[in-house]
This record gives C-alpha cells, sequence and structure tokens, in this order.
C-alpha cells in the first residue's frame, strides 16, 4: 500500500507514463482517478514478489522462518560456518568511532559467523514468554546474524510453540525432548530422604525448597543441556529464559568476541546465592579438588570465590540464565568430572543446588581469569535484577532504554565489583553514582 507520505502529496502526483519517457506533474481533485494512480504506482514500483514459502525445517509439518535478502555486499565475503578466517579482514566494530559502525542494524552484519546457537529450556506453556524474549534478541541483535536457537522441554513441543517461535527466529529452529535419565532421580538417590528435604524447606519459605521440577531443572542445566544431540552441532552457546528483556542494541557479534578473545564463559549479573540451598556445596567442591587437582588451574578466579584461598565459600557466583560459553568447556572431561562428582553426592535433590553456583565454582576454579568476560554493554533483565550498562555515553550509543537508577551492578548483593578488583579492571566511569 501507498505510504502515510504518498498520501499526504496525493494531490501532487509525479507518475511515468511509459518507461524511458518522461515524468509528467498531475493536479487533480478526482477521487477515483487519485485511487487508480496510487494503484499504478504500486504496481509500477513495488519490488514485491509475493508471499515466501518457509523452507522445511528439521522438525516435519514447521515452517523454517523467512530467510533474509541476501546482500551481496557482505554475503559474498562472508566465511562459511567454522571456516578459517583473518580477523584482520573482518573488524568488528565495537565502538560508534570503529569502522562499520551502523547506527541502524538493518541487513546482513559483515564478517565471519561463529558456529553457535541461542539454547532455550522450557514448556509448551511458556510459548507467549518466551516470544517475547525472542523478539527482543531478534531485534537487538540477531536479525543481523541468523543465529540458530535449540529449544528443549521434558515433554514433546506443540504444534503451537513450534509456530510461534519458527516465526520469530531468523536463524534455523530445532527442538528437542529430554531423556527421561537427564531429567529424573538417580538410582542413588534416596526418595524419603530428598522428601523430607523438600518438606522442611517448604516450611522455612525457602525459594523453591519443595519443587521437584526446579531440582530437575537445576541438575539438567549444570549436566545435560550441553550433550543433549542437537547441541553437539555447536561449539557457543547464548542461553536464554522466557521473559527476559535486552535493554540495548548489540552492534557486535558477542560469540566472535568468545572466539577470538579466548573466553570460555561470560556473565552480565553476579550476586550472593542464598546459603540455605547450598550448605554443603564448597564441601563438595573441596573433596573434588582434592581428587581432581589436575583440574584446578593456575591463576583461576578463586579470589571471586572465596574471602580465605578456598577454605570457605563467599557464595559469590554469575547468574546463569544469562550466559554465553563454550559448549567445547562444558563437554571437556575437566567439567564433566566435576559435574559427575556433585552429581554422586546428591546435593541437587538432598539440598537445592543451583546450576548458577554449579557454573560460577567450576569456571572459577577450572578457568584462568582472563577467560571470563562480562559483557558490560549487553544491557539485560530478568526478574528481579536488571544489567544496564554503566556510562552515559554508552548508553546513548546503543540506544538504551533501560533506567541505570535499577543497575545491580554496584550495589551490595552483587559480586561484580568482586570480578573487577580480582582481575585488576577499572571500574566505569559513574559507577559510583549507581552503588
Amino acid at each position: 500500500m501507498m505510504t502515510t507520505g504518498g498520501a499526504r502529496y496525493a494531490r501532487y502526483l509525479l507518475i511515468a507514463v511509459f518507461p524511458g519517457l518522461c515524468i509528467v506533474p498531475l493536479l487533480t481533485t478526482s477521487v477515483l482517478f487519485h485511487k487508480v494512480l496510487i494503484l499504478f504506482f504500486f504496481v509500477s514500483n513495488s519490488n514485491y514478489n509475493g508471499v515466501v514459502i518457509n523452507q522445511p525445517g528439521t522438525n516435519a509439518g514447521v515452517a523454517s522462518p523467512a530467510q533474509p535478502p541476501v546482500d551481496p555486499k557482505n554475503d559474498g565475503k562472508r566465511p562459511a560456518v567454522g571456516a578459517a578466517y583473518n580477523p584482520a579482514e573482518f573488524p568488528m566494530p565495537m565502538n560508534p568511532e570503529d569502522p562499520g559502525w551502523s547506527d541502524v542494524l538493518v541487513g546482513t552484519a559483515p564478517g565471519p559467523r561463529m558456529n553457535a546457537t541461542f539454547v532455550t529450556l522450557a514448556r509448551n506453556q511458556d510459548v507467549w514468554d518466551i516470544a517475547k524474549s525472542i523478539r527482543q534478541i531478534e531485534d537487538r541483535f540477531n536479525r543481523r546474524y541468523n543465529y540458530d536457537w535449540v529449544f528443549l522441554n521434558d515433554k514433546p513441543f506443540d504444534a503451537t510453540f513450534k509456530k510461534v517461535t519458527s516465526s520469530l527466529v531468523s536463524g534455523k529452529t530445532h527442538y528437542g525432548e529430554i531423556p527421561k535419565e537427564h531429567w529424573s532421580f538417580p538410582d542413588w538417590i534416596d526418595q524419603e530422604k530428598a522428601k523430607k528435604v523438600r518438606e522442611d524447606m517448604a516450611e522455612r519459605k525457602i525459594i523453591y525448597g519443595d519443587s521437584i521440577s526446579y531440582r530437575h531443572m537445576c541438575r539438567f542445566e549444570s549436566g545435560f543441556f550441553f550433550r543433549q544431540p542437537l547441541m553437539m552441532n555447536y561449539e557457543y552457546y547464548w542461553r536464554v529464559e522466557p521473559s527476559v528483556e535486552l535493554y540495548c542494541d548489540i552492534h557486535y557479534d558477542p560469540f566472535r568476541v568468545m572466539a577470538e578473545s579466548g573466553k570460555k564463559y561470560s556473565f552480565v549479573l553476579s550476586l550472593y546465592e542464598y546459603i540455605e540451598t547450598i550448605p554443603t556445596l564448597w564441601d563438595s567442591t573441596k573433596k573434588f579438588m582434592k581428587n581432581h587437582p589436575e583440574h584446578v588451574v593456575d591463576g583461576n578466579s578463586m579470589g571471586f570465590l572465596s574471602d580465605d584461598g578456598g577454605e570457605t565459600y563467599n557464595r559469590c557466583h554469575f547468574w546463569s540464565n544469562f550466559e554465553i560459553g563454550s559448549l567445547s568447556w562444558l563437554r571437556s572431561k575437566q567439567y564433566t568430572d566435576f559435574f559427575d562428582s556433585l552429581d554422586q553426592d546428591g546435593g541437587f535433590f538432598y539440598e537445592r543446588w543451583g546450576d548458577a553456583p554449579v557454573h560460577s565454582i567450576a569456571a572459577g576454579i577450572m578457568l584462568k581469569k582472563e577467560e571470563i568476560h562480562f559483557f558490560n554493554d549487553i544491557a539485560y533483565w530478568h526478574v528481579p535484577f536488571t544489567h544496564c550498562p554503566t556510562g552515559e555515553k554508552k548508553r546513548l550509543d546503543l540506544r538504551c532504554h533501560c533506567n541505570p537508577k535499577d543497575n545491580f551492578d554496584w550495589k551490595g548483593y552483587s559480586c561484580t565489583s568482586r570480578y573487577f578488583d580480582i582481575n585488576g579492571l577499572e571500574k566505569p566511569e559513574g559507577y559510583e553514582n549507581q552503588q
């Protein structure tokens, strides 16, 4: 249809009588002739090619989302996923002053694309909540990069969930059902003991303390999501949960940042864990470190986890509902030995160990400090905490709509300041105003 601007100037239209002939200005008050001109203008000037039929994806009966138009300036130069490339040939603009920076996130992003995917654990009833999250990520980032999205569920996804999500994701969508052994009590768990723990936590009003499904989720996210068949095709992941928000544009590829700078784990929010949920987690960790000293690296982030050199746990952890990380690291013997050791101790069910402290402790003792990254410019909200980039210029450059007063980073219950301190990093300008 005609644009509003075209309608506004309908009394003075330019019409090409025939291709190649002169353009004649017409002035008319005839409504009928006006409509004819509008129709002629649309047909003769539109590049509309009809409805694009989605190509079938990996799931029968579920259409893949339409792919963005090919940009010959970029696509012809973009290396294939997984192919070797020279980073110098594809500069990645991180700031408005850098070559290649664009204020408008349109078209296909230049440069290589990493072997990476978004991953979401969701139920069918979460469809509209995850739809909000997908739209946020597509609008702020992925519409230029078209990364895939893997959805996992302990039950089969229904047709509505698949149709809604596949229509929103610009990359390919994949849907996996979690095997029962990854979402159930292992054989060595004493069911009666676990039941009494849940009842006790319910009486003490510990959050999710009486939930069985929450415990299955924490165990799955700690030790199994990265081993699902659909995830085995990828090297990096970005975890996304329903009902999250991205407050700022993302002009560069975080996956590429991880790959080119040797990062294996990243975060945007950190905080202290509830001690009632993890009373013996550090005891199990110390037992693991004693049994597997080969997995504890020099130059790690023990100072983030402990105030006394590892004797006790200070409860600091990275909030894992947002994390971008290396799947190769999670699938390594180093990490899987750690998870298996914790799993045998039973704390996922005899207490209420969360996947966030498990991931954080593993990263803190097994990775070098420089292998963990803080994405200050990825603005994020998950109830009840907000990460809003520190620095007014950055927020304006990235078209952020978060309130800096809501930023959790420098508040007393956040551990982000500790992360900066142990890494010798200078805190962003203006952080004092957000404490």
